[in-house]
């Protein structure tokens, strides 16, 4: 038994990842995050992280996500995920941060040291991690480097191959939860797969016939795994897949994915000549933890369903199904969203059930949605699901219910918590929760979209020297600095009619990010813009490169 760090093996292999002077690194809500051939040394140092993480928790196994999500490809970076599948405990991202910009092998073993003796980990204990990369083209050296990590300090690790993002965070609740009473499945990408299909297949028994989904896969890792759920799903969906080029230079989220069709609010071209009038599609995102439905109309017109219209379809179904089982008095349903959720999208879902709004980010969101016994939520990006508390699943499990109406009800209920991936937005189990509402209701995509009108939003990026300027309050609705900036943009929203907008910085790159909605698209435009040419000039940037739109 070993109570002390291995410091002569770290240090070997320390020595080979050293940490370049001029770069700082953050671990920020998607972890670390950055130009994939700057992460070497991140990666040896996340990979000793996880291994302390798994000691501290008693040998419980922990997850490492090596991707960029909907960044550019030459983007890479690494997450850690806690035993339960959610996010890295709050308090060690600083710790994180802290170990990945010691500067020498030196300093980073003093730190290693403190942070062992501060948070008081039992070296003796067990350490098993499981870990998985996207198809970036970065992935295959920083796993090497990953892997160093684990040797330095002889933690057990699994490698789970090349697979989406949502299947790794499955994976470490799977592998956690095996054997007891609240066994997750199967803890393997087949487990998954196995899992998901069975669930979809009893919930759209009966139904008719589906017709084929179009996938755009952004030319990434969910190319892959959807090509396996394709396979399981057979009749029952057929899945189109396309942009599932992985190993094609410069193509993953390039003009196509979930981020491309949200921000540039239309169909990929590479889907121009693809979709027909009439027909609906959905977008990935790089790592398969976004999803964006949308389709076009009889004139060939595009309608994007976004993660808000996704949540309308969601909380409102399942509300009816807890009516429908007799179980509405006892399970209550809400329903969480961020300051960027459509206006129409809160009036519609306001006047069904509860609503709290929270600031960006999915810990926030899902930290709330814990709070509720069914909770409901999606970014309006696409990034969701649904948790269904402890207490509910049992609630379920021995609940008795009195007509055939309701034993329906409540069956579809147990099934929604099996094809829900409960542990993080995942845009294939998602997708096949809309598929299934879709079903249910016999619904289009025009027969979804009308649920409520969207107001006319716009979204721009405002690139800044330092995005720690920005301070926000009411989750992130209000700015409290740069002084005084916040009473000029509610002097701009009240010249428009159903005005809305607000300024926050981004928790991934340096720019700030402005939304602004209002009833006409024209005014919500050129709201966005005016803002936005209020933000550059209030931190002073240079007016030769002043994007020309900025008004």
């Amino acid at each position: 038994m070993t109570s002390s760090l291995p410091v002569d093996a770290i240090r070997a292999l320390s020595e080979q990842h050293p940490k370049p002077p001029n770069i700082h690194f953050q671990y920020g809500t998607a972890g670390f995050r950055t130009l994939g051939n700057s992460l070497d040394p991140v990666m040896f140092r996340v990979g000793i992280l996880a291994a302390l993480r798994s000691k501290r928790l008693d040998g419980k196994t922990i997850g490492v996500m090596v991707t960029a999500s909907h960044n550019p490809e030459p983007d890479n970076g690494v997450k850690l995920v806690d035993p339960r599948g959610e996010m890295l405990e709050a308090a060690w991202e600083v710790h994180a941060t802290n170990l990945a910009n010691a500067p020498t092998t030196d300093a980073f073993v003093d730190a290693l040291d403190a942070f062992v003796k501060t948070t008081k980990i039992d070296l003796s204990k067990p350490a098993k991690v499981v870990y998985a990369r996207d198809t970036r083209p970065s992935g295959p050296a920083l796993i090497t480097a990953l892997e160093d990590g684990f040797k330095a300090i002889g933690a057990e690790a699994r490698n789970a191959g090349v697979t989406t993002t949502p299947v790794l965070h499955y994976l470490v609740k799977a592998i956690n939860t095996k054997g007891t009473k609240d066994e997750y499945g199967d803890g393997s990408e087949e487990g998954y797969l196995q899992k998901l299909s069975t669930a979809f297949k009893k919930l759209v028994a009966g139904k008719p016939t589906i017709p084929p989904l179009v996938v755009d896969c952004a030319n990434g890792v969910g190319a892959i795994v959807g090509e396996k759920l394709a396979q399981h799903l057979g009749d029952t969906l057929p899945l189109i897949l396309h942009n599932t080029a992985i190993d094609k230079a410069g193509a993953l989220n390039n003009a196509c994915g979930a981020d491309f069709v949200k921000t540039s609010q239309r169909l990929p071209p590479s889907l121009a000549s693809v979709l027909k009038p009439g027909q609906r599609a959905c977008s990935l995102d790089g790592d398969a933890d976004r999803l964006i439905y949308y389709y076009l109309d009889d004139r060939g017109l595009f309608h994007m369903l976004d993660g808000d219209k996704i949540a309308a379809l969601v909380a409102a179904f399942i509300v009816e199904l807890t009516k429908s089982a007799g179980l509405d008095r006892e399970i209550q349903v809400g329903i969480v969203q961020t300051a960027y959720a459509n206006g129409g999208s809160t009036k519609y879902l306001s006047e069904r059930l509860p609503i709290k709004c929270v600031p960006t980010g999915v810990k926030h969101l899902h930290h709330a949605a814990e709070h509720y016994d069914i909770g409901v939520y999606f970014e309006a990006n696409g990034h969701g699901t649904v948790l269904f508390s402890p207490e509910t699943v049992e609630k379920l499990s021995t609940y008795q219910p009195s007509t055939p109406a309701q034993s329906t009800a409540h069956n579809h209920l147990i099934n929604l918590t099996q094809v829900i991936n409960q542990t993080v937005g995942d845009a294939l189990s998602d997708m096949l929760l809309v598929e299934v509402v879709l079903a249910h209701k016999s619904y289009s995509g025009v027969e979804w979209d009308s649920l409520y009108v969207d107001l006319p939003n716009r979204l721009v990026k405002v690139v800044v020297p330092d995005r720690s300027l920005f301070k926000t309050e009411d989750a992130e609705r209000r700015l409290v600095s740069p002084a005084g900036l916040q009473g000029k943009i509610d002097d701009l929203v009240r010249r428009y009619e159903g005005g809305r907008s607000f300024v926050r910085p981004s928790g991934t790159e340096d720019v700030v990010r402005v939304y602004a909605e209002a009833t006409v698209r024209s005014q919500a435009d050129e709201l966005a813009f005016r803002v936005a040419g209020l933000v550059y000039d209030e931190v002073g940037g240079d007016p030769a490169k002043r994007p020309a739109e900025f008004l």
